[in-house]
């Protein structure tokens, strides 16, 4: 495991984008996370910065995590979703740009975001129950509030791939970018909008909006997830979640 992640930022123009790389498939770890999370608070901090944008490099948005590697006692799931709660400090609205797979803990990072904009090959992937776990990272929060909870139901009892053309058609992507078009150039078009908009507005209806998606409410819902995770837990080596 690597505890020096990757993690870049810039800012242009009222934007702050956040680039995290382990490429190829930027697999999570309570380290990443770490890194992600003080990066998008600083910016969000930043007067300068009215819209956020998270990217990474790689074939894979996040893949998840790999369990497959040796794994350390600070990586533990609950530890992990203890430190994916301050995403819901970020007071600014953000977007998550999905190139490839955003795969159980990897689809849960691009769902705490307020938009998602995803590359044609892109695809969600909740794949908890495909290895007889209960979903984490908060899904069972966040999705419901994404595409309404009948659509969630089916996306997280199934545990399917969700490819890019139906996530757009089902209100997860906002956006579908075609082939040969540049992903982080539409991010950052969508991203110039929003910070175009009266900040003090925004910000109000944003917290209205998000009124359910509070730190309180994510830590709520991860404390249920995590101890149905400890019930169902099967010996899985080399699976992602």
């Amino acid at each position: 495991m690597n505890d020096r992640p990757t993690v870049h930022t810039d800012v242009r123009g009222g934007v702050g984008t956040v680039t995290f790389g382990e490429p190829p498939n930027n697999y999570l770890n309570i380290w990443l996370l770490t890194a992600i999370n003080d990066a998008l608070l600083e910016l969000d901090a930043n007067p300068d910065c009215r819209a956020l944008v998270l990217r990474s490099e790689g074939k894979h948005f996040c893949a998840g995590r790999d369990f497959s590697a040796p794994r350390h006692p600070e990586d533990a799931s609950e530890l992990l979703y203890a430190e994916a709660a301050r995403l819901f400090r970020i007071g600014k609205p953000w977007i998550a740009l999905v190139q490839g797979g955003a795969i159980g803990s990897g689809f849960g990072l691009a769902a705490a975001a307020d938009f998602r904009i995803a590359a044609s090959a892109a695809y969600f992937y909740p794949n908890f129950v495909k290895v007889g776990l209960h979903h984490g990272f908060g899904l069972t929060l966040t999705l419901p509030a994404i595409v309404g909870p009948h659509q969630a139901r089916r996306a997280l009892y199934l545990g399917e791939r969700i490819p890019a053309a139906e996530a757009q058609r089902m209100g997860l992507a906002d956006t579908v970018i075609g082939d040969g078009d540049d992903l982080l150039a539409a991010g950052l078009g969508f991203a110039d909008r929003l910070a175009s908009v009266p900040p003090a507005a925004l910000a109000a209806i944003r917290a209205t909006c998000r009124k359910e998606l509070t730190e309180a409410g994510y830590v709520a819902a991860v404390a249920h997830e995590s101890a149905e995770q400890s019930r169902l837990r099967p010996a899985m080596p080399g699976t992602s979640r």
